[in-house]
């Protein structure tokens, strides 16, 4: 993933953050850590998505459509994994931020 399309994807969560107050209120600070462990855990899959494109597949067994979804899943699932193991840090400030956003309305 290009330091572009990384910058976009960071503006369309901020944009997706802006508008959620507008959508619905996030009724408790458990609800808000939720909200942002999965956003970390979707950051996370998206990060390691280009390591995991790198890799040479050995046939019989590699290669193929198949493989590419199981591989997309498998990754999502280390993202996840990630993220509910204490992740890098995201997590705390989307919640925080979500938080203060909800004060402020």
């Amino acid at each position: 993933m290009s330091d572009t399309s990384l910058i976009a994807s960071g503006q369309i969560a901020m944009q997706s953050a802006q508008v959620a107050p507008r959508l619905g209120r996030v009724d408790s600070a458990a609800k808000a850590e939720k909200v942002a462990q999965d956003f970390e855990a979707f950051f996370l899959g998206q990060m390691l998505q280009p390591m995991f494109k790198s890799l040479n597949v050995e046939p019989p067994f590699g290669g193929g459509s198949a493989e590419e979804i199981w591989r997309s899943m498998m990754v999502d699932e280390m993202g996840k994994a990630m993220a509910k193991a204490g992740g890098i840090g995201i997590a705390a400030s989307v919640k925080r931020e979500i938080l203060r956003m909800q004060e402020s309305n």
